[in-house]
Parts: structure tokens; sequence; C-alpha cells
């Protein structure tokens, strides 16, 4: 549409099923990569993306005629199947259901990459648990237990 104008960041998070520890570092750059191919061809575009262990960040320059939700569903749709068809992990791989989707303002953005881009040292003060329910907290996000990522306290996100 003629003179419509729009600038919107979202940060998304969310985990392999059970919060499994399933991403190895040996092919973490890969699915990276093929993530940041789906954002892009759906018009968005990547800011920043860490793939954790146990969890991804994306910070995404959001295309506001997509809806999050089918965004978020088609990348772990077509990841999870690439993952499965290039046979990465060594355990039956699925995404948990949920994610997380939090704005920012474009003054927060260098915040927000930087963030993103340090995530294995900040793992080592916080876990992934703490961190995003840090985040519920922080965005004023009512939220109840048994809806929130299932969460293990024995997975070892450097595994």
């Amino acid at each position: 549409m003629a003179n419509t104008f729009t600038q919107c960041y979202f940060h998304i998070v969310f985990s392999p099923k059970s919060r499994e520890a399933l991403i190895q570092k040996t092919w973490k750059d890969e699915l990276e990569k093929y993530v940041t191919g789906i954002v892009q061809a759906n018009g968005h575009k990547m800011m920043a993306i860490y793939c954790m262990p146990d969890h991804v960040h994306i910070l995404i320059g959001y295309n506001v005629n997509q809806l999050i939700p089918k965004l978020v569903e088609q990348i772990k749709t077509s990841s999870n199947a690439w993952i499965k068809e290039k046979k990465l992990s060594r355990y039956r791989f699925e995404w948990q259901k949920g994610y997380g989707a939090f704005t920012h303002s474009k003054g927060n953005v260098e915040t927000v990459i930087n963030y993103i881009l340090t995530q294995e040292a900040h793992h080592k003060k916080k876990n992934f648990r703490e961190e995003y329910l840090k985040f519920l907290k922080d965005y004023g996000i009512e939220y109840k237990e048994e809806y929130v990522f299932e969460f293990f306290d024995d997975v070892n996100p450097h595994g």
C-alpha cells in the first residue's frame, strides 16, 4: 500500500522438545544459515541468530505482511524436516510447542544483537529457564506455569 511505512523488530525464542540439548556445535552454523534463509525468503530481515544446544534466539526486522505465528511455524516445520533429512541429530528431533516473541525499538536493536551473539557467555551465569522467565517478567507477560516450556534442571546446555 502506498505511503505505508513500518519498522518492527521481533526477538523470537524457541526450544527443542522437552528443552533437550540436541543442537550440536558441529551443525549449529548450518542450522543458523538454514533458518536465515527461511526468514529472508519470507521478506523479513535477519538481524541476529544464535543456536544454543537447548534453544534458539532470533532477532528479525519484521515484515508486517506475515503473522509471527505463521513465520515461527514455517521455521520450525521446515528446519525440523531439514534436520531429519540431513540426519544431523542422533536422537529424535522435534521443536517444542510454543515460542516467545518480544518487540524491541530501533534504539535497542544493537543491545539485543549483542545479547543474542553472546549467548554462550550469558548462559555460564544463567540457565535458559531463568532467562526465559525473566523475559516474561520484564515484558509484564502473565503466564501459567503449566503453559511455559517444559524445563528440566538437569539438562546440560553445553553438551
